[in-house]
């Protein structure tokens, strides 16, 4: 009793405890309240939230028309007092006008007593439970990339390379989900386009050096980088924070992601190979240009393609080396057509007018006879068409 009694005594009573009782009474649309069978019970929670938002509306309208009746009144108020200070208080009119504005102003005063005590006893709700205090948004502004040439590219690229080729081409050979997440992880500057670019590039190369195998798993990490990259690019995130989630996707992926999967890494490799072969072809025709280069005779011929070109009989004799046969086959010619022949063998390399000057072993002395005189006719003007063959007339030939 001496504890209750000094416990009333120190002035502290209830009212300084937390007030549960605000608590008790809370409108709530969703409320597990039974209902009849026959009712559908998510509609009739739904009709009663929207019956609630209409009248918390119709509050808000009501509040609004009030306290603009009170900003007029105030005005009003405020304008009948400088009448008062300029005309004074025996002005019946004024008087009149004052006091009309005065019996407003207490109906207003108890018009929002009531509001009040309306607004207090209203059950509280989802919508009114809490209030915002503060709002603050920050967005991010993303980096603007910069547009990079195709020479940037490449030599961003040859920089990577460089620096990274060692690492590449490791993560390129493995072959376990599990590694190749490990490694990215513990190397997440490998997450990028360059990595996509070399291993495709190496892909090709070991296609061409016919290392099937290897290009195979090569390829399918390539086709790893790509998905990840394409991942990050939907999501619009990094791609190192989509590693983990690629590779936990394809551990527990459906067969539908599963096959469309292996469909692209098969048509990679048959890209791979396509490219492969264009890289083949183009360095065999190089190849093939440069013999081409080396075995020009001194007028720019190619003495393959001269030798394709020659009447069957003319060509036999080159191929023999038959030069008797050869004086046969061009007298059975008319002049300009042996002086063409003659004059595309000589630029070829086919036919050496100065075989001494080149170094090469003279023919026999049929040969000189022919080139005296193919029609039998030596006094002729300018010895006969032969003889434009070769400018200087030398009188040594041979074959090449």
């Amino acid at each position: 009793p001496m504890i209750c009694r000094t416990f009333w005594q120190s002035g502290r009573t209830n009212s300084s405890m937390v007030d549960y009782s605000k608590w008790k009474n809370i409108e709530v649309s969703d409320d597990e309240d039974d209902t009849h069978p026959n009712i559908d019970t998510p509609s009739l929670f739904r009709w009663r939230h929207q019956a609630r938002v209409e009248r918390m509306k119709e509050e808000e309208e009501e509040k609004k028309r009030f306290e603009a009746q009170k900003k007029q009144t105030k005005e009003q108020f405020f304008s009948v007092q400088q009448k008062v200070k300029s005309k004074g208080e025996s002005d019946e009119e004024v008087r009149k006008e004052l006091e009309r504005i005065k019996k407003k102003q207490e109906e207003l005063q108890k018009k929002e007593e009531e509001l009040e005590k309306k607004e207090r006893l209203t059950p509280w709700n989802v919508d009114t439970l809490s209030k915002e205090r503060f709002s603050h948004s920050m967005i991010n502004k993303p980096k603007e990339k910069k547009v990079l040439s195709d020479e940037e590219k490449h030599q961003q690229l040859l920089s990577f390379v460089d620096n990274h080729e060692k690492q590449v081409k490791h993560f390129g050979m493995l072959s376990e989900y599990d590694a190749s997440r490990d490694f990215l992880r513990d190397n997440p500057h490998l997450v990028c386009e360059d990595t996509a670019s070399y291993l495709t590039m190496w892909c090709v190369t070991l296609e061409v050096e016919e290392k099937t195998a290897l290009m195979e798993r090569v390829a399918h990490q390539a086709i790893v980088m790509q998905y990840i990259l394409e991942l990050a690019k939907q999501l619009e995130r990094d791609p190192r924070s989509c590693v983990p989630g690629f590779f936990q996707r394809m551990k527990t992926a459906e067969k539908q992601y599963l096959d469309a999967f292996e469909d692209e890494l098969s048509s990679f490799k048959i890209r791979v190979k396509g490219r492969a072969k264009i890289r083949i072809d183009e360095a065999m025709k190089k190849a093939e240009e440069e013999e081409r280069k080396q075995r020009l005779g001194p007028g720019g011929l190619d003495p393959v393609e001269v030798m394709e070109s020659l009447p069957a009989e003319l060509r036999e004799c080159f191929e023999t080396r038959n030069i008797p046969k050869l004086q046969q086959v061009l007298k059975q010619m008319s002049k300009e057509e042996a002086a063409y022949h003659m004059k595309r063998c000589v630029d070829s390399g086919l036919w050496v007018a100065d075989a001494k000057a080149a170094g090469l072993t003279p023919a026999n002395e049929e040969l000189a006879k022919y080139k005296e005189g193919v029609d039998g006719d030596v006094e002729s003007e300018g010895s006969s068409e032969y003889e434009s063959v070769d400018e200087e007339k030398e009188t040594d030939l041979t074959l090449d």
